[in-house]
């Protein structure tokens, strides 16, 4: 009974929640939840300024800041079309700096105040060095530190790892609490990490899973890194049912899934599109063949983050007919965003 009262709750967001689609090419991409808040005005919308030029002079730019509860969170910013996106990128890091106006509520930067630093990228690694400022971080924000730097970073494409240096000198680990830091930090680290319900680090894979946050201001897409029992063959599987899992118990997270829906298939993974034949209990409308917009969108996030898996297809007892909320018919696959938590283009 449970379980259900939180599907009946979960169905109520799900109507607040909805997002934007929009064709690419052959395939159908995914914008997040958006609200109404200060990035709304972030448009560049500047007197008579065209969306052309505003677009041709600003770059969509996620940056990885800590919400309320303490969640990593990519959120999109339009920021100035600069050569140095990735020091520009840091730069909105830093508490104090040009993100303040911008923050949206119940968020904040990362880097401590007056952190400055410079960033030498080469073969893919973007080396950050960082000055004496950046010791002045309290010990429980220290690996939301290096996730959001390590992340905000690699979302470019000349950048696939990070390394950490302060005042010219490699970081072996974080100055405060002395977290091991790796030679390089990439995404496979992980991000809010979830405790593992298994120890076997030897036979366990970590997976990024996306759920839902809601406040009275904004709702938005938080990944979490988990451990799963699993083979790389059988990964595409394992999200799923961590998807209709749900979060930790004591999770501030959500998830849209009936914990009655069920896959009736193994997944079949073809030129890099999932396909996922799931029972009726994924319909948010049996008689429309209706699938929820942003329960959608958790799983083509969180499938995308396998590596080989580009775009996601979705059967119910192999009936490709399946439309989302505004009628579109769901039978191309369905793409990845550009960015994460947008605020629209």
């Amino acid at each position: 009974m449970k379980g259900r009262f939180f599907f009946v709750l979960l169905a109520v967001f799900a109507v607040i929640l909805s997002g934007c689609n929009w064709l690419a090419g052959n395939k159908e991409s995914i914008d997040p939840p958006q609200s109404v808040t200060y990035e709304d005005d972030l448009e560049g919308t500047d007197g008579g300024t065209s969306s052309e030029e505003t677009a041709e002079n600003t770059v969509q730019t996620e940056l990885y800041l800590i919400d309320k509860n303490g969640y990593v969170v990519p959120r999109t910013f339009s920021l100035p079309n600069t050569q140095g996106v990735a020091a520009q990128a840091l730069e909105y890091l830093v508490a104090g700096g040009p993100v303040s106006e911008r923050l949206p509520q119940d968020f904040r930067a990362v880097l401590p105040p007056g952190t400055e630093f410079s960033v030498d990228v080469r073969d893919g690694i973007a080396t950050v060095d960082f000055s004496k400022e950046f010791s002045g971080y309290a010990p429980e924000d220290e690996q939301r530190i290096v996730q959001a730097v390590t992340w905000t970073l690699t979302q470019f494409d000349s950048i696939k790892g990070v390394k950490l240096r302060l005042n010219g000198k490699d970081l072996s680990e974080m100055p405060v609490d002395k977290t091991p830091l790796p030679d390089v930090l990439t995404r496979k680290s992980g991000i809010n990490l979830e405790q593992p319900d298994v120890v076997d680090i030897a036979n366990t894979k970590p997976v990024t899973l996306y759920y839902i946050a809601q406040t009275d201001h904004d709702s938005y897409y938080v990944p979490v890194t988990k451990r799963v029992k699993g083979t790389e063959k059988d990964l595409a599987a394992r999200v799923v049912e961590e998807l209709i899992k749900g979060p930790a118990y004591d999770s501030k997270l959500f998830s849209l899934f009936n914990p009655d829906a069920r896959l009736v298939e193994e997944p079949k993974i073809e030129d890099g599109v999932v396909t996922l034949n799931f029972n009726e209990n994924i319909l948010g409308s049996y008689d429309k063949k209706l699938i929820n917009e942003n329960l959608l969108n958790m799983i083509v996030l969180s499938l995308t983050e396998l590596d080989g898996i580009e775009g996601v297809s979705v059967e119910v007892n192999g009936d490709k007919n399946l439309v989302n909320e505004e009628g579109k018919n769901l039978t191309e696959p369905v793409s990845r965003p550009k960015k994460v938590n947008a605020s629209g283009f």
